[in-house]
């Protein structure tokens, strides 16, 4: 396609998938499209596995990775101990997240420490710990990087240039767009509220032209829509309000290569537009997600969320019991279970390969231009 992604990645198709499963990365890859790996809390020997085996999988095709490393979170910038981040979480939170689950009988007793997950994924969520990741994927001939929660920091801008690898940043606001560009970024993910995961409160479809507008002056640089995107269609109209491609993840969280808990991927083929909600309960930043009776006790009486990442230190013991619980056919394992997705879940209805989606992509995209030209005849 004559698409600045297209040309700026080396791809047939400007859909780009965000993924933490290395399958649905390579898939997408093959099919025309890029799979982007999502790499957040994998220390380095993890990341070198799981992009060793992407690299011998893509048949040479584009690929790259996802980082998550915020401008704000709690310690940033301080010489703070494990202990004293574990320290900062206050009973009452643990409590609550123990509650919940003993309602639905299930034991608390075996939550994981705390203490076993902080120390990584505060690593992983600072400038340090983006620098690790990034040295082990310049090892590889990735062809992006892109960073959620924030400016990308100095690091990785500076390794993008040096290994001719375009940097991407997602933003959910036009002020946000634009500081973005001045920061240097190659690319900008613009997510609508709709999203899945972190996002902003502004829709997609105004989010679009908003920063298309926003950054038109300052300087030509290509926007991905994204947010509730899981069709063709939906894509065509993104790019016709000023996108060049499409970002993803939630359409390839129900394909047959994704690692998706078996009884939330049952969940979201059946749920509604309706069925997810935007909280700050998981990570302390706001983020989409499916809804249940854990989404709905932290809506309606938890405690004020913690900030990043104390709040994720809380929730994600508890949610990983929930998954493994679910899947061995507890009935109030299962009715908890949720994980993140956008409202695009609605018209995610039936199962499909990751390569499969691609090409529906495409057939769909290309219907929705030809019935737009329809109006010109």
């Amino acid at each position: 396609m004559n698409s600045k992604i297209c040309e700026m990645l080396g791809i047939e198709f400007p859909l780009l998938a965000f993924s933490h499963c290395r399958d649905v990365v390579a898939a997408v890859s093959k099919a025309g499209g890029m799979g982007v790996f999502g790499a957040v809390n994998l220390p380095p020997d993890r990341l070198k596995e799981e992009l060793d085996w992407i690299d011998s999988n893509v048949d040479g095709m584009p690929y790259g990775i996802d980082l998550i490393v915020p401008n704000k979170f709690e310690g940033k910038g301080e010489k703070i101990t494990t202990e004293q981040l574990v320290n900062a979480i206050p009973q009452g939170h643990r409590d609550f997240t123990k509650e919940i689950l003993s309602n639905h009988d299930i034991e608390t007793d075996d939550l994981v420490d705390l203490k076993d997950g902080a120390a990584q994924f505060r690593m992983n969520l600072s400038d340090e710990g983006a620098a690790t990741s990034l040295e082990v994927a310049f090892q590889y001939p990735i062809k992006l990087v892109a960073n959620a929660l924030g400016v990308p920091p100095k690091v990785m801008l500076e390794m993008g240039k040096k290994h001719n690898v375009a940097v991407a940043a997602l933003v959910g606001a036009k002020e946000h767009a634009v500081k973005q560009v001045e920061a240097g970024v190659d690319i900008l993910i613009a997510s609508g509220g709709e999203a899945g995961g972190h996002c902003g409160d502004v829709s997609t479809m105004v989010l679009i032209p908003e920063v298309y507008r926003a950054i038109k002056s300052i300087k030509d640089v290509p926007i991905l829509a994204a947010g509730g995107i899981t069709t063709g269609s939906q894509m065509a109209a993104a790019m016709s309000m000023g996108a060049s491609g499409a970002w993803c993840g939630s359409v390839w969280l129900t394909t047959s290569e994704a690692e998706t808990n078996p009884i939330v991927k049952e969940k979201m083929l059946l749920a509604s537009s309706r069925d997810t909600v935007r909280s700050r309960s998981r990570t302390g930043k706001y983020s989409r997600q499916l809804r249940s009776p854990w989404t709905d006790a932290w809506e309606e009486k938890g405690p004020e969320p913690l900030p990043m990442p104390l709040q994720s230190l809380v929730s994600e013991p508890a949610l990983k019991k929930i998954d493994k619980l679910s899947q061995s056919g507890h009935k109030g394992a299962k009715n908890l279970a949720t994980y993140w997705v956008g409202q695009g879940v609605g018209l995610m209805d039936q199962p499909m390969s990751a390569g499969a989606v691609v090409q529906d992509f495409k057939k769909d995209f290309a219907e929705a231009f030809e019935r737009l030209n329809h109006f010109f005849e």
